[in-house]
C-alpha cells in the first residue's frame, strides 16, 4: 500500500483539521451558518485527498478555486494560512464557541443544538462534566432527555471512550510507514518489517510494532536513532533489544524490537499474534513434546533450534502450512492449516473493477472523468468502475433526481467515448427509506446498470426489515456498508443477520464490503458468515475523491479476515460476469 510521506502531506492535513472544527464551530452556532459548515466541511475533504502539499497549487486565489469546493473565501483562508501560520476567521470562532463542546457534538445522539442546550442550561464544557451532569442526574431533569435518549447517550459516551487511545487502520498504516521507513534507513539494520495488529490489518489499531534484525554491534546505534525520531513527545523505554516511543501527533505509542536474524522468523511470528493464535502454537509444540517463543521452535531438551529464521519455518516445523497473518485470529485457521485446507485469499491483484464511489454529482471531489483518468492510472488491471451517486433524498450529500441522472448518462456516455471502451459504468447509491421502499421509481432504476441501495438514516432502530425489503426487490443489485456503523463513533443498527444473509442468497444480492477507513462495513465475521451462507460480496471504494481510490487496499484486507477467495467477490469478475450475476436476478423475478 503506498502510504505518502508524514511531512509532505502535513499541511494538508493541518489544514483539513482546521477547517473541519470551523465547520463544527459554524453548525454549533445554528442554521444560519448551515452553508458555511457544509463548505467547510467539502473543503475539509479535497484537502485531505489531494495527491500533493496544498502549496504547489497556492500562486494564488485563481488558482486554488480550481479545486473541487474551494470558493474563494476558502481559497483566500488557505493563502492566508500559508503566509502566516493561523486564520483570523478561525482565531475568531475559538472565542466564540468552546472548542472541547465540538468533540462532544460528535459523539452519537448529540450534535450542535443538544450540546449547545447542554451548555447553556447546565454549563457543561467538555465530555467530563456530561458525564458528571448525567451520572448527578442533572441531564435527566431537562425536557427531552428522557432514560432511553439518556441510555443512548451513555452508550455513546461508552463506545467514545473505549476506543479512544486507537487509531484507524489507514491512520496507523500511514504512521507505521512512515517510521518504517525511518528505521530501515538507519545504518546496520538488515530488515525492518511492522508487526502487530497493524500486520494483521485490524480495523483499529492500538499501537505500533516494529520488528529489526540486525549485527549486535548495531544495536545501540538503532535504538538511539529511533529513539530520536522526529515527532515523539516521551520516550516510554530504551534497552539493549527494546525501545519503546510516545508519538505526539496522533498520540500513538511504537514498539522496537530487535533479535539476530536465526530468530527474524519466530519473533515475526511471536510479536505479530494474535495472543489467542501463539496460545494455540504454544500448545501444539507442547503436544510434541517441543518448546516456542519469540526466539525460535526448539526441541524437547528446549536447545536445539529446530525452525526460526522465518515464519514458513516454524509452521512446516509443526506440520501446518504457512497461515497468511490476516487470518491468525484462532478462528479455525490451525485446524485448516494442518488439513492444508486454507483458502487461497483474495489479493487486489485479482480486483477488476470498483463498484461504488461518488463524483461532483453528488457530495464527490471531482468529476467523472478525472475518477475514471485516476482509477486506470493507478489501477491498470481495472476493466470499470461504477459510479453510484446519491438518489433525491440524502439532502446533505445533494443526491440527484430522475432529470439529474439522465443528465449525469449521457455525460458518462461522453467519457466513454473519449476512453474508447465502456469502463464507467452507470450507477446508484439509492436510499432505503424507513419503509423499505426505495427513493427511485423502478422506471428510474431500469436505467441503471448496478443498483447499490443503502441505509442513511434510522440508526437506532432494528433495520432488519428495511434490508430484507431491500433484498427482495428485483432492481437491487447489493446493499451499501450494510450494518451502518462508523468506527469508533457509530454503533451499528440492530440486524437479524442470519434473516438477511438468507434473503440475499435466495434473491442474488450482493453485499458490500465497504472500504472507507471509518466504515469497513461488512466487520470481517459479519463477511465470513455471508460467504458461508452463500452470499457473493462485492469490495469498494465508496471513494469521494481520486486518492480514496486507494482505499481498495483496506477493502481487501477486511476481506482476507474474513477468509474470502477470489470467488467470493463479485468484482474480482470482467463486467460480463457482474451483468451476468445481475441479470440472473432479473430473470429469477421474471418467472416467478
Amino acid at each position: 500500500m503506498d502510504i505518502a510521506n508524514t511531512e509532505d502531506w502535513r499541511t494538508n492535513r493541518e489544514l483539513a483539521d482546521i477547517f473541519t472544527r470551523m465547520a463544527g464551530c459554524y453548525r454549533y452556532l445554528g442554521n444560519t451558518e448551515r452553508f458555511r459548515a457544509i463548505a467547510y466541511e467539502r473543503a475539509a475533504r479535497t484537502l485531505a485527498g489531494l495527491p500533493d502539499d496544498i502549496s504547489t497549487y497556492a500562486t494564488d486565489t485563481a488558482s486554488l478555486d480550481r479545486l473541487p469546493n474551494i470558493g474563494e473565501g476558502i481559497a483566500e483562508r488557505i493563502l492566508e494560512y500559508l503566509q502566516t501560520g493561523h486564520i483570523a476567521t478561525w482565531d475568531e470562532l475559538q472565542r466564540q464557541v468552546p472548542i472541547p463542546l465540538l468533540d462532544i457534538m460528535e459523539i452519537q445522539g448529540m450534535g450542535p443544538a443538544t450540546t449547545k442546550s447542554l451548555h447553556e442550561a447546565l454549563g457543561i464544557e467538555d465530555r467530563q462534566d456530561l458525564e458528571d451532569a448525567i451520572r448527578d442526574g442533572r441531564v435527566s431533569k431537562l425536557r427531552g432527555f428522557g432514560p432511553k435518549r439518556l441510555e443512548n447517550i451513555r452508550k455513546a459516551l461508552k463506545l467514545d471512550k473505549e476506543s479512544h487511545g486507537r487509531l484507524r487502520l489507514d491512520t496507523a498504516l500511514r504512521i507505521g510507514e512512515d517510521l518504517l521507513r525511518q528505521v530501515r534507513a538507519i545504518p546496520c539494520v538488515i530488515r525492518a518489517e511492522l508487526a502487530g495488529s497493524l500486520r494483521r490489518r485490524k480495523e483499529t489499531i492500538g499501537d505500533i510494532d516494529i520488528l529489526v534484525t540486525c549485527a549486535a554491534s548495531g544495536r545501540k546505534s538503532i535504538i538511539r536513532h529511533f529513539t530520536r525520531t522526529p515527532g515523539v513527545s516521551r520516550v516510554l523505554a530504551s534497552g539493549d533489544t527494546k525501545a519503546s516511543i510516545l508519538l505526539a501527533s496522533p498520540e500513538v505509542q511504537a514498539d522496537l524490537r530487535l533479535v539476530e536474524p536465526e530468530a527474524f522468523g519466530s519473533a515475526f511470528l511471536y510479536l505479530t499474534g494474535s495472543r489467542e493464535h501463539n496460545i494455540r502454537l504454544r500448545s501444539l509444540a507442547r503436544e510434541r513434546h517441543g518448546k516456542i517463543n519469540e526466539y525460535g521452535l526448539f526441541g524437547p531438551d528446549g536447545k536445539e533450534r529446530l525452525a526460526g529464521d522465518t515464519e514458513a519455518s516454524v509452521y512446516q516445523a509443526l506440520g501446518l502450512a504457512y497461515i497468511e497473518p490476516e487470518l491468525r485470529e484462532d478462528r479455525g485457521e490451525l485446524d485448516l492449516a494442518a488439513r492444508n485446507r486454507l483458502p487461497s485469499l483474495v489479493g487486489v491483484r485479482d480486483m477488476r473493477g470498483d463498484m461504488q464511489m461518488h463524483s461532483v454529482w453528488s457530495d464527490g471531489a471531482t468529476d467523472i472523468a478525472t475518477l475514471a483518468s485516476e482509477a486506470l492510472r493507478r489501477f491498470p488491471r481495472y476493466e470499470y468502475i461504477v459510479i453510484t451517486d446519491h438518489s433525491p433524498s440524502v439532502r446533505i450529500a445533494r443526491g440527484i433526481d430522475p432529470k439529474g441522472f439522465r443528465r449525469q448518462w449521457k455525460e458518462i456516455d461522453r467519457v466513454n467515448a473519449d476512453i474508447g471502451r465502456a469502463f464507467v459504468k452507470k450507477g446508484v447509491e439509492v436510499d432505503i427509506l424507513a419503509d423499505g421502499s426505495l427513493d427511485l421509481p423502478d422506471d428510474v432504476l431500469e436505467g441503471f446498470e448496478w443498483v447499490t441501495a443503502s441505509i442513511h438514516s434510522g440508526f437506532r432502530k432494528d433495520n432488519t426489515e428495511r434490508l430484507l425489503h431491500a433484498c427482495r426487490h428485483r432492481l437491487v443489485h447489493g446493499i451499501g456498508h450494510p450494518s451502518g456503523r462508523l468506527l469508533m463513533k457509530r454503533e451499528p443498527y440492530a440486524v437479524d443477520w442470519p434473516a438477511v444473509f438468507r434473503s440475499a442468497a435466495e434473491t442474488g444480492t450482493s453485499m458490500e464490503i465497504n472500504a472507507q477507513p471509518d466504515r469497513l462495513d461488512l466487520r470481517d465475521d459479519l463477511a465470513r458468515q455471508a460467504v458461508a451462507a452463500g452470499v457473493r460480496l462485492t469490495v469498494s471504494t465508496d471513494a469521494h475523491h481520486p486518492s480514496q481510490l486507494d482505499h481498495i487496499h483496506l477493502g481487501i484486507s477486511q476481506a482476507r479476515r474474513a477468509g474470502c477467495t477470489r470467488e467470493n467477490i463479485l468484482n474480482t469478475l470482467p463486467w460480463a460476469g457482474v451483468r451476468r450475476f445481475r441479470d440472473a436476478k432479473a430473470s429469477s423475478y421474471a418467472t416467478r
